[in-house]
This record gives C-alpha cells, structure tokens and sequence, in this order.
C-alpha cells in the first residue's frame, strides 16, 4: 500500500498570490459566469431545465473522450440531444445555441473552423458538475439513516481517491467520523419504529454491513497515516471514529438479534413451569442491556406489543415504566394514597399590620418659591431652546453689542443668526441677560454676512450678563 504524502496540496496552504492560486481561482470564477449567465437565461429556474442543461454539457463532454462523433455546432448538439434522449419538450436550437454561446464565452470550449473542441477548463468544470449531480443521486435514493452512511462511505472513497494521491481531500476522514455520528444517533432514535416494522430487516441488515464497511475502511485510512508527523493530530479523531463506528456496529448487531428473535417469538414452544430466577434475572437485563444483546428493554418489548400479534396485546394507553420501592405492605400503599388524596399544604399565616402614614408640612417663603419657578421654567427654556452658544459667550465678556454676540458665539450663516436670537430672547425672558439701547456710537468689527438687521440700530444693541449683585441692587433701588 502506498505511503502519503506528508504535504498534501491544499488551495489553503497554498501562498495567496501564487500564479497557479489565481488561474484556479479563475477557473472557479469561469463556473460561476457560466452558472450566473445561464441563470439570467431561465436555464435553471427548474429541476427539468437543469437535467436538459446537464445532458447538453455530456453530449459534448462524450465527443471530448473520444465515444461520439464531433460536434460542428450547436445544430449538432440539438439533433443529437433529441436522438439520444425521450423529452417530451426537448430544449429548442436557441435554447442550445444560447448554452454553447455561454461555454464558448468562458472559454469552456472552442469553436474551430468546422467543429467545437472542449477546452481544458470545460473537461474539469463538466466533469465537476456531473459528478455532483451523479452523488447527489445516489445519496438521495436512500432513507435517512443510510444517507448519513452512504457519505461516510464516499468520504472514505474520496479520501482514497485525493489524499493518497498527495491531495487534500478536504478533511475527508473527519467528515466521516461526523457522518457515522450523525448516523448513530438516528439510529438510536429510530431504534423503537425500525424494531416495530415487520419488514425492516433489509435495511438493518444494510445498516450492518455499512457499518463494517466503514470500519474497514476507517482502519485503513488510520495506517496510512501512521507514518505521518500529522498522525499526533488525528489521534483524538482515530480515537472518536473507532469508538463511535464500534459503538454503531454492536448496536446494529443489536438490532439484528433483537429483530430475529421478536420474529421467531410465535414459534417458540412454551413451558408451562415458570423459574423465578430466570424471569428476575431477564427483568434485571432489560433496564441496561448491552449494544449487541438480543435481549430488549421495556420500551422495545412494548413497541412489540403495539403490533397486536396476539388478540388485545395493543390496548390503547400510555405506556411508561414505574419503579416501586420495595417490600411495601397494603396498609403503607393504602396510608400513601390516603395522604395524597386528603394532602392540603401548610401555609403560615400572614400578619397584616396596618402602617400610619406620617404626613409633614414644608413652608417656603414666596420668594423662595419664585425662584424654584424661575429655576423650573429655565430648565424646560432650555429644553426646547439652544442657549449654551450664548451661555458660553458670557463666560468671557460681561457685555457686548448684538451683532458681535451673535456672529462670534455661533457664525456668519443666516439660519444661525436666527438661533443665536431666539436663545437671546430666551436668556432675556428668563432675566440671565439684558439688553440696553447704545447712548455712545459704537464702531463694529466688519463681519461677511449675507444678511441684514431690518432695524440696523439692534446690531448696536448692548446685551449685558446680569449676576446676583445686579438684581439685589436693582430691588434695593
């Protein structure tokens, strides 16, 4: 058996701006136009138009290997699609000649003198299509649990197929071991309905032999690499894939033995002694019966009984398994059910005590209260109004004429100039400014604005910070 290559070639380990990377990566982008432009075309918008597509692209990969006459052009691929297969609607020559236009546009093939050759990329690009297709077919033509089997079993074949040839597979072995896991635990769940099926001995003895197969085969691809430095890192994975596949092939076993024997139940001659023993110890083996044991447990004897083989056996109901505590006299069963019908929970009493409500008096002074009110209604000014522009300006000067104001605390902009006002009127209705008329001609910067005071003495208005000082000295006058 051959060695494998320790380096396996892997698009992933490749350097990203290899020529080899980027004409592959190409070559992808070529199947992606073909499928895009055929897209656009309603090629694809249904399961027929895609198998007419699929049998096209075979007419002339057939011409490429050498079993069917050459190909002219897209006449050719018409009549000969229409003698080869039985459509009811066979695609029409423009439909034909629009494909062949597509794979010659992407370089899938050529078009000669007097012929169509398929290039390289369309050889490898057709091939990867059918061969989708063809595995999708035969995973789709079995039932749930040997789907999960079958690709386990192509994984194994594929990574025979690339990782012995020195290329990467794709991880190929722990896919497998995923598959077999997934398959398992369908199998456990559908023990119960695969046990109760009369005619599911085919599929458990299917189940079985993949089962080995897989094994085999898992085996096999471990020894190739033993002799790898990757080994190390498949441990974990060699040990998983032989615990859950030994797990899976004592459990089909299992099922096997267990559908024999429910089987040949009807036959088997009956004794008219009863051993205690032998009952105690077969009820002991059904809690936890091994895998491979032909021996069921409750659920499955049950699952049995459903089938109504003897008169009445299916009683309708639920049935479920109930654990008693032993020795249990009549009158402690009796004291039992006694107590859970009269059972009545005890609840403590609940104090309620009632709380007097302590109500206290706060007096303000009125002005107090003017000045909460005058607190309150600035709050909600500037809520609804920006002032700290504004605010800010006087931070630094005590007073100053309007237009500076307003032009230096927000800009030039006419819509600004608007809100600086507003924010003014604001901090003068709430007494934080005043505005007094100039009695002294005052010489104001030139600013560039694009607009104009319709009264051009309220630039030289001078707005003045008013402080604590100010008012008392103003109630005091």
């Amino acid at each position: 058996m051959e060695k494998v290559d320790p380096s396996l070639i892997s698009i992933f380990k490749a350097e990203e701006n290899a020529p080899e990377v980027m004409q592959t990566m190409w070559d992808i982008a070529s199947l992606s136009g073909v499928l895009g432009d055929l897209t656009s075309q309603n090629t694809f918008q249904s399961p027929v138009e895609i198998l007419r597509f699929l049998r096209i692209i075979q007419l002339i990969n057939e011409e490429a290997l050498g079993l069917d006459d050459p190909i002219e052009n897209a006449e050719t691929v018409y009549y000969r699609y229409r003698n080869r297969y039985s459509d009811p609607e066979p695609p029409s020559k423009k439909k034909v000649e629009q494909i062949i236009n597509v794979l010659l546009k992407y370089n899938w093939i050529s078009k000669q003198s007097r012929l169509l050759k398929m290039r390289d990329t369309g050889k490898r690009m057709m091939d990867a299509l059918i061969r989708l297709a063809n595995d999708s077919l035969a995973y789709y033509l079995h039932d749930d649990i040997d789907r999960a089997l079958f690709q386990a079993r192509r994984d194994a074949e594929l990574s025979e197929a690339y990782d012995d040839h020195g290329i990467s597979g794709g991880n190929k072995i722990a896919s497998m071991v995923r598959n077999v896991e997934n398959a398992l635990q369908l199998i456990k769940e559908r023990e119960l309905e695969l046990l109760a099926d009369r005619n599911a001995l085919p599929q458990l003895e299917v189940i079985h032999q993949l089962m080995q197969e897989l094994e085999r085969k898992l085996q096999e691809r471990f020894r190739q690499f033993q002799t790898l430095e990757e080994s190390l890192v498949l441990s974990d994975l060699m040990q998983k894939g032989t615990a859950i596949l030994a797990e899976g092939t004592n459990l089909s076993l299992g099922m096997i033995n267990k559908y024999l024997k429910f089987t040949h139940m009807q036959k088997t001659p009956l004794s008219f002694t009863i051993q205690p023993e032998k009952v105690r110890q077969f009820i002991i083996q059904m809690y936890n019966p091994p895998l491979e044991s032909e021996i069921p447990n409750v659920y499955q004897l049950f699952s049995f009984m459903e089938q109504n083989q003897y008169e009445d056996e299916a009683a309708d109901g639920l049935w479920f398994p109930v654990k008693f505590a032993a020795p249990l006299s009549p009158a402690a069963i009796d004291e039992a059910v006694n107590y859970l019908e009269t059972y009545e929970p005890y609840v403590s009493p609940i104090d309620e005590t009632d709380e007097e409500i302590d109500f206290t008096a706060e007096e303000i002074s009125e002005e107090e209260l003017d000045e909460l009110m005058g607190k309150s209604n600035w709050l909600l000014t500037k809520a609804m109004i920006n002032t700290e522009a504004i605010e800010g300006f006087f931070e630094t000067h005590e007073e100053a004429p309007m237009e500076q104001v307003v032009i230096e605390a927000t800009s030039t902009e006419w819509g600004d100039a608007i809100n600086a006002i507003t924010a003014i009127s604001a901090l003068v209705g709430n007494k934080k400014v005043t505005i007094m008329n100039s009695k002294e001609t005052i010489n104001l910067p030139k600013f560039k604005r694009k607009w104009e005071w319709l009264n051009r003495d309220d630039g030289s208005s001078i707005i003045r910070k008013r402080d604590k000082r100010t008012e008392s000295d103003k109630n005091k006058e």
